[in-house]
């Protein structure tokens, strides 16, 4: 079965026509394709490039791959149909291939310090492991592994570096050698410079980010997925934590209050920035558009960047083309120009996962 779409290709900003024939794009006609949409505005497919197919609401693993599937159709129908699983304790390759869920980039699951990171969710070792599990998480994933950077330390009473620097350096440089990125969960302003001046490929959320470190971020080319939803979250952190550890609490929530600007120097400096939700645990999936207004409303991201940070260059960034002849047939389609007002993202038309049109309203 082929399939016939018209309207304005973003980022091209042209009236086009495309076909769609199996998972490809073509701009031959095709005779006898059926017309999905006649009209409206079509980027390549959203992007999550932080999110969690492996960890149901409220922090547990997944317990079956029927569950990851559900999570992941709930992404698919807010118009995301690529995620970058940034680390889940359920492995689930067998979804790779799987005609109904997004395009899948996993990294396998957490490496994190003892003792120091969510029950049950990372593979937990101590400095003379770290280099030895990155190699093995590398091959549990498809092209990243995920670091925790940093975590609350009971002992200080506050955030502090996973390992030390040596060792965060020496997992970055494991990463690469097995042929993988690595990206790194990291609040503190210590953790996150270790692992910028390190080479990480990624820095997730970010809050403790320093003007001369936004500047070395965009020098060497390192992505920001600043994860805007969940360090809303902060606050909650915060009173939780406040009776055993007030240093910390106060500590997460001037974090907290200074991230908009922190996203918004990156921004102005080139940091590449990426739309991600953290979804899994205590975020909601089907929340990328959530983000996408946050980066807009709160960072100052022109309208057309947050479009591209969640759609044609987050896709190239992790190695999906955008809508060239022969691409991967995967578009996202609004009823009105979301350049104009973005809060059009929040309500797709059409969404087209692999070829195939999966919702059409």
């Amino acid at each position: 079965m082929a399939w016939h779409v018209r309207g304005v290709l973003l980022p091209d900003d042209e009236e086009r026509d495309l076909w769609l024939i199996g998972d490809r794009v073509t701009f031959e006609p095709v005779p006898g394709a059926e017309t999905i949409a006649d009209r409206g505005f079509v980027l390549p497919g959203l992007v999550d490039a932080h999110c969690h197919l492996g960890i149901a609401r409220g922090g547990a693993p997944v317990g079956s791959l029927a569950q990851a599937r559900e999570l992941a159709a709930v992404d698919r129908d807010a118009g995301v149909l690529t995620i970058r699983d940034a680390g889940s304790p359920y492995p689930y390759p067998e979804l790779d291939d799987d005609p109904d869920v997004p395009r899948l980039v996993r990294a396998g699951r957490h490496i994190a310090p003892p003792r120091r990171y969510l029950r049950d969710i990372g593979v937990e070792v101590p400095a003379a492991e770290v280099v030895a599990t990155v190699a093995a998480q590398a091959r549990a994933g498809n092209g990243w592994v995920k670091l925790v950077g940093d975590w609350i330390d009971r002992g200080v009473g506050d955030l502090a570096p996973a390992w030390d620097a040596a060792t965060m350096t020496a997992a970055v440089e494991a990463a690469h050698a097995a042929g993988v990125r690595a990206a790194v969960h990291t609040f503190s302003e210590e953790a996150v410079e270790i692992m910028v001046r390190a080479g990480v490929d990624s820095v997730e959320h970010g809050t403790g980010l320093s003007l001369d470190l936004v500047d070395e971020m965009a020098r060497r080319g390192t992505a920001l997925i600043p994860t805007m939803i969940n360090i809303r979250t902060f606050g909650q952190i915060a009173d939780q934590a406040r009776a055993k550890f007030p240093g910390y609490a106060d500590h997460m929530l001037a974090l907290r209050d200074g991230f908009p600007e922190v996203v918004r120097a990156a921004y102005q400096a080139g940091v590449p920035i990426y739309v991600g939700t953290d979804a899994g645990g205590g975020i909601d999936h089907g929340l990328a558009a959530e983000e996408m207004l946050l980066l807009h409303e709160r960072a100052g991201m022109s309208a057309e960047d947050v479009l591209a940070a969640a759609s044609w260059r987050a896709r190239a960034w992790l190695g999906f083309p955008a809508l060239t002849e022969g691409a991967l047939a995967d578009l996202t389609i609004y009823p009105e120009d979301p350049r104009r007002d973005l809060r059009v993202v929040r309500a797709p038309t059409h969404v087209v996962l692999k070829g195939r049109p999966l919702r059409t309203r």
